[in-house]
């Protein structure tokens, strides 16, 4: 006869066993804890039972897919950056916290950017100006040795002040400086193309490679023939041979000043004396007596329409402003040459300036930057590149849409050698695609530019792959960042 049928024992409660278990003194004194002393699943009590078949076998599963089952994977996603740096914003894959900054990752070992400049780009009401107020002003300059400036196109249009100053005029303010501003009526601020400062930025041939620039801003934007380049090159020579500078003849009286324009519109077409083409034939001369009169009646133009901004040595007020400079040319016209201009000239003079100041980090932004990388001016930044590296430069070029630069251009280039990208939303899928070929973007990330919403952008560098971000701020950076005082301004009238 049988005995009665042996009950099987799925699982024997922990309690049971930790009645029968001897703590490890050695464990316990290094602070380490058994299973069976906190809460948890029933435990096997034997791994002899259980091969002879006193538990019971595994619950058979429901069948799944692997998109249906992805939600029980409780791994953890890596954050795409560090915790050195600036924080950008939060990444909206991963959650965490998105921080980088040009100069520290170009410094990093091993660097992990080759080159510091900027680049960012959308649509109109995307943050673009949020951002950079944020990521290249606000936040960096409460670091050691680090400074911005500002080319500031974009004009603020609060409550009584008629848009009479650029949008970064308030944060310009807070740090103590005042911004210095450009028009085209006759309290500008002048800038001088032969300024000492842009001698030391680029030397000599820097400064007949700017004044090539300027002739063919001046002229819409036409590069300059060959025989006008020979031309200006002959005519700076001259007036430096010469000495028929006011200024050379003032030196005597001890009260030299700079060269200026002006000085220079003489020589260009003086050909006939000059003896370096004294072996030319007739036929020659002619041609480079025309190109000079050419580019002199360009310069003369320039003279007549902005003389103010550019006949004549450069204002005192012109020089760098503590942690913050802007250079206000909000009042300048969008169409013409002199937005260009200012900026070509700046970019000179503060590459000068900044050899006295080694060791800051600064950051140059570049407030509708097609205007500067769009045209001939772009040659200015790649000639200095090597340049910019060693004064401590990050480039920060704001655009609506990479298309607005020429493909194959220098500019072009410009873009696709920076290393740090910030990519807004996009109205337009042309556009987008420009962008995506342009940063190397992958196909869905294309796709997501088109519906990005406003303070969420696409950020890359160097090498890594590009994320999704949303861009967090302070209530204080949100109140100095407002870039919708035009609107609140009309919502107060209406409301009075």
């Amino acid at each position: 006869m049988s005995g009665p049928p042996r009950r099987r024992r799925l699982f024997q409660d922990p309690a049971k066993l930790a009645a029968n278990a001897v703590p490890d003194p050695a464990g316990m004194a290094a602070g380490e804890t058994a299973p069976w002393d906190v809460p948890g699943t029933r435990l096997r009590a034997s791994s002899s039972k259980g091969a002879r078949g006193w538990y019971a076998p595994s619950a058979k599963g429901a069948p799944s897919t692997t998109r249906q089952a992805e939600i029980l994977n409780t791994a953890l996603i890596g954050p795409p950056t560090g915790t050195d740096g600036i924080v950008n914003g939060r990444d909206m894959l991963s959650r965490t916290t998105i921080s980088h900054d040009a100069f520290t990752a170009y410094n990093a070992e091993p660097r992990r950017i080759t080159s510091p400049n900027c680049v960012v780009s959308g649509s109109v009401g995307k943050g673009k100006s949020s951002l950079t107020k944020t990521l290249f002003v606000l936040r960096p300059l409460v670091l050691e040795r680090r400074r911005a400036v500002i080319f500031d196109k974009k004009k603020k249009g609060e409550e009584g002040s008629n848009g009479d100053e650029g949008e970064y005029a308030d944060v310009v303010r807070r740090f103590g400086a005042e911004p210095i501003r450009f028009s085209p009526d006759a309290a500008t601020t002048r800038l001088n193309l032969f300024d000492p400062m842009m001698v030391r930025g680029g030397g000599v041939a820097g400064q007949v490679r700017l004044l090539r620039t300027v002739a063919a801003l001046a002229n819409g934007g036409a590069e300059l023939t060959k025989w006008e380049n020979e031309a200006v090159r002959s005519a700076f020579r001259r007036m430096h041979e010469t000495g028929t500078a006011r200024g050379r003849r003032a030196a005597a009286r001890s009260t030299e000043r700079a060269f200026v324009l002006t000085d220079l519109l003489p020589h260009l077409g003086l050909i006939a004396d000059d003896p370096e083409y004294r072996d030319l034939s007739g036929a020659v001369k002619e041609e480079l007596h025309r190109a000079g009169v050419s580019v002199r009646l360009i310069f003369n133009g320039l003279v007549e329409e902005y003389g103010g901004m550019f006949d004549g040595e450069t204002s005192a007020d012109v020089d760098l402003q503590g942690k913050v400079t802007s250079f206000d040319i909000s009042q300048l016209p969008d169409e013409g040459p002199a937005v260009p201009i200012v900026m070509a000239l700046g970019n000179e003079w503060l590459m000068g300036r900044l050899q006295d100041e080694r060791g800051w980090g600064t950051n140059v932004i570049w407030e509708e930057g097609w205007h500067f990388i769009g045209g001939p001016s772009a040659s200015l930044i790649r000639s200095s590149a090597k340049l910019s590296r060693s004064l401590g430069l990050c480039n920060v070029f704001v655009m609506h849409k990479v298309s607005d630069i020429p493909e194959g251009s220098p500019g072009m280039s410009i873009i696709q050698e920076a290393q740090t990208i910030y990519t807004f939303g996009h109205d337009r899928a042309e556009d987008a695609a420009v962008t995506g070929r342009t940063f190397g973007y992958a196909p869905e990330t294309v796709d997501l530019l088109l519906t990005l919403k406003p303070g969420h952008f696409v950020f890359k560098y160097g090498s890594q792959p590009e994320t999704h971000v949303r861009h967090v701020r302070s209530g204080w950076e949100t109140a100095v960042t407002n870039t919708d005082q035009a609107i609140a301004a009309m919502q107060h009238v209406r409301a009075s």
